[in-house]
């Protein structure tokens, strides 16, 4: 910003200069104006044709004065689109190597391939929850927004191994697909499970028959957002009380959210009925389901149900009382 002030500056009073430059001949040596202005131009760009007409006495003391004051500003304004140049590009180069080590420094973060309406959302989400993530998008427009937003980004095709090692897939805890095609989902699917077989891979399907090809591919999850669109205004007509009450619960008016906590490999709640537990007395929270470590889920476990190390709580509660269970297992 400073150089392009510097610049225009200088254009401005440049252009006074051959304004000056041009009337002072036609005043001095009483020439046209074209002759003025040629020999303006020739004599502040240092060309050195030589002189239109002989000049007269005031007129060489005029073109003295004219070299001494209207190089100077050449010289300037040359100097300063220089400098905005190269800084620029330095900038750019500096900006980018920091950019790339910020990257690699990374561990256990999540690779968003897409930056597209459904790619936006998740990044937000995301970095809502402190989850850090590195954007992918083979789009340049959208850089400007993506360093406005302050997200680690890669400019690419995420079907190629060098975007997505660029991105940092080998330190990476998961991959979301969303870009527009299925097709290009398909292939990146498949480029990041041939490059890291236990990485979390979730996918987005907009074609029907499109979910079975994912899950070939290695996706470990396939999500239609237009199916689950319309399920959901389905179930505005058919459950309207359940869908407010879910939007209440999930929104940001109310302190509750729905949270899944791993049990640890320790902890004074290891092997205890969820009624000796005393997480419902002590942190006012819901135990929706119990995921046990061989995959099976346990859908409103009954009191007397145990909590085996592995398993994994659905809880609803406050933040606040789930941050405390987190600690709690994880102890």
């Amino acid at each position: 910003m400073v150089n392009l002030k510097r610049i225009i500056i200088g254009v401005v009073w440049l252009l006074a200069t051959f304004g000056i430059g041009t009337l002072g001949y036609m005043v001095v040596e009483g020439w046209s104006l074209f002759d003025g202005l040629y020999m303006t131009v020739i004599t502040l760009t240092t060309v050195g044709y030589g002189e239109v007409r002989p000049l007269s006495q005031p007129g060489r003391t005029f073109t003295i004065l004219l070299i001494f004051l209207g190089v100077g500003f050449m010289f300037y304004v040359a100097t300063a689109i220089a400098q905005a140049v190269v800084e620029g590009q330095l900038q750019d180069v500096f900006g980018r190597r920091r950019l790339e080590k910020k990257i690699r420094n990374l561990k256990d973060h999540f690779i968003i391939c897409g930056f597209g309406r459904i790619g936006e959302v998740i990044a937000r989400e995301l970095s809502h929850n402190n989850i850090p993530i590195v954007m992918v998008d083979n789009r340049p427009q959208h850089t400007p927004f993506l360093e406005r937003s302050g997200y680690l980004h890669v400019i690419g095709n995420a079907t190629q191994e060098e975007v997505l090692l660029a991105a940092g897939i080998e330190q990476a805890r998961g991959l979301i697909s969303v870009v527009s095609s299925d097709a290009d989902n398909v292939y990146i699917v498949l480029t990041a499970r041939s490059m890291k077989p236990d990485l979390n891979i979730v996918a987005r399907a907009g074609e029907t028959g499109s979910q079975q090809k994912l899950r070939r591919a290695g996706a470990n999850v396939v999500i239609s957002p237009y199916e689950l669109g319309g399920q959901r205004m389905a179930q505005t007509i058919l459950r309207p009380t359940v869908v407010d009450f879910m939007d209440v619960a999930f929104g940001e008016a109310i302190d509750l959210s729905l949270e899944e906590i791993p049990v640890g490999s320790s902890g004074d709640i290891i092997g205890q009925p969820l009624k000796e537990s005393g997480l419902r007395q002590r942190l006012d929270l819901i135990i929706v389901a119990i995921k046990r470590l061989d995959g099976s889920m346990l859908f409103n476990p009954q009191s007397d149900t145990r909590i085996l190390q592995g398993d994994t709580l659905i809880a609803l509660g406050s933040k606040a009382n789930l941050d405390k269970l987190m600690r709690i297992l994880a102890a």
